[in-house]
């Protein structure tokens, strides 16, 4: 039985929209992806069916993205679509390899995982209200030429993972049954290792020269720092997907407890423009996340459920 306290999940929504508009300062928003809007709107109008589908529409989305303002190659949205054709290239190559068991259940929920993406993309391009407020902190800085290329792609991962991740495995588990102890979980988390593997070079492909001359001076610390936070992020969504599959059956329920994450989310990327930095902003969304919102939120959610321990970083 859920125990589900509405009251809080509202007042903590409304708390972290405040304290978001607080941080961006709100202003002018430029929506929509002109001149491209009509290219774009076509190319979206149909899910992908497989992670061939999904590899073909983020390449094509570059081409979009390449060529918007503020100028040809400098729109920040592109920089985040580059990173996640290279991972989700990856996790193609992976589908048939010795480390997966179910490699439907991956190849699924990489689908299910790009459509939410795509899904942002049409809303903000159709002028739609519904945009998630986590993607919304990219997509308005599109523009802006302040926001580094590595910063607009790290928005793109905190959006991806913080909030669409979880939705994926729900939309997943609703297509193909919740997996429980099944060989699912440890395929997740082949995932780990592609990120392990490629978040250094495309961290460094996208840095600034000052960015790179730090990276040099901390030696291998960043590398391990970004495996700790791909480890406990994607633990969390996990978790956070057990808690939402156990609202499913009551629709409002289960919006309030997506609008907090989304919020998290949200908060979590405009507090990365601040210069807190990004080990210590993702740190904290994850325990906000676990121990404040959800564990207040959902008392009594998965209490007797044994959590799946996650992979070992040295993976």
């Amino acid at each position: 039985m859920v125990d589900f306290d509405r009251e809080l999940a509202e007042s903590s929504a409304k708390r972290l929209r405040d304290c978001r508009q607080g941080l961006n300062g709100g202003g002018s928003v430029v929506r929509g992806w002109e001149p491209s809007h009509q290219e774009m709107a076509a190319l979206l109008q149909t899910p992908p069916e497989d992670i061939a589908g999904v590899v073909a529409r983020l390449k094509q989305l570059q081409l979009i993205f390449d060529s918007l303002p503020p100028s040809p190659g400098n729109n920040r949205v592109a920089a985040f679509n580059s990173l996640y054709t290279t991972i989700t290239e990856q996790v193609a190559e992976h589908l048939r390899g010795p480390d997966v068991t179910d490699a439907r259940w991956l190849e699924v929920l990489d689908v299910e995982f790009a459509r939410l993406y795509f899904t942002a993309l049409g809303s903000w391009g159709g002028l739609s209200p519904d945009t998630p407020d986590a993607w919304e902190v990219l997509f308005r800085r599109a523009h802006d030429g302040e926001v580094t290329a590595l910063e607009a792609a790290v928005l793109g991962v905190n959006a991806h993972i913080n909030h669409d991740l979880a939705l994926a495995l729900v939309a997943t588990w609703k297509r193909l049954g919740y997996p429980g102890d099944g060989p699912q979980h440890p395929d997740y988390l082949v995932v780990n290792k592609i990120f392990y593997k490629h978040i250094p070079p495309l961290r460094r492909r996208f840095a600034t020269a000052w960015q790179m001359e730090i990276d040099r001076c901390v030696g291998e610390l960043d590398d391990w720092s970004q495996r700790v936070l791909v480890r406990t992020t994607r633990a969390l969504a996990w978790e956070q997907a057990e808690r939402l599959w156990d609202l499913r059956e009551d629709e409002d329920d289960l919006a309030r407890a997506c609008t907090v994450m989304d919020r998290v989310a949200a908060m979590a990327g405009e507090t990365l423009l601040t210069g807190v930095g990004i080990v210590k902003v993702l740190w904290l969304t994850a325990t906000a996340m676990a121990k404040s919102l959800w564990r207040r939120t959902l008392v009594s959610v998965g209490a007797s459920r044994p959590r799946p321990r996650p992979a070992q970083i040295s993976d």
